[in-house]
């Protein structure tokens, strides 16, 4: 299974957000593609192919860290990019405890032998993915003011990703495993 972990939003952070998006994907932007709202979550670290047994190992480890981390308040904010590649939406609230729970999450998959990016750990939520064409200035500008209302992130997330059949190809992300983020503060 290709798998990463996250954290996800809940479903009242991705309407503020998909609502403060809703001027600029009725832009026309050509060879911009947004991503689906009900698959938007905060990467922790990709994992690519994992197999059964790895799975498994990695999954008792990752259940540990999730017991040693507190539940995080967090937010969405203004947009950023990286590049012409990739629109994103600022993280807020939490986050040096957000880059450590990532850098626990990528320390127990490399334990289990997976290989996990080595590059430092951006927080942010991407909102679309652009061919390299695409001016991505505009859509920053227009998310420049959005501020989310705090939430909490109080479960880390196994995530599966799968490619949709048909044209497009899109993503498909189903969580094959969660737990609690359990510790006090």
């Amino acid at each position: 299974m290709r798998l990463f972990v996250a954290l996800v939003p809940p479903a009242e952070a991705v309407d503020e957000l998909w609502g403060a998006t809703e001027r600029l994907r009725g832009q026309a932007r050509p060879g911009l593609r947004w991503t689906r709202p009900e698959q938007w979550h905060l990467t922790l670290a990709f994992l690519a192919e994992v197999d059964d047994p790895t799975r498994a190992d990695l999954c008792t480890r990752l259940e540990r860290v999730a017991a040693r981390a507190a539940p995080l308040s967090l937010e969405l904010g203004a947009g950023g990019r990286f590049g012409d590649r990739v629109l994103w939406a600022r993280v807020r609230g939490d986050t040096d405890r957000l880059r450590k729970l990532a850098a626990s999450v990528r320390a127990a998959a490399r334990r289990v032998k997976l290989p996990v990016e080595d590059r430092p750990y951006r927080p942010h939520l991407t909102l679309a993915r652009a061919n390299g064409t695409a001016d991505l200035r505009p859509a920053v500008t227009g998310l420049a003011n959005f501020e989310g209302s705090p939430w909490t992130a109080s479960e880390l997330h196994l995530v599966r990703s799968r490619l949709a059949a048909g044209p497009g190809r899109t993503s498909l992300y189903d969580s094959v495993e969660r737990w609690p983020l359990s510790a006090e503060r």
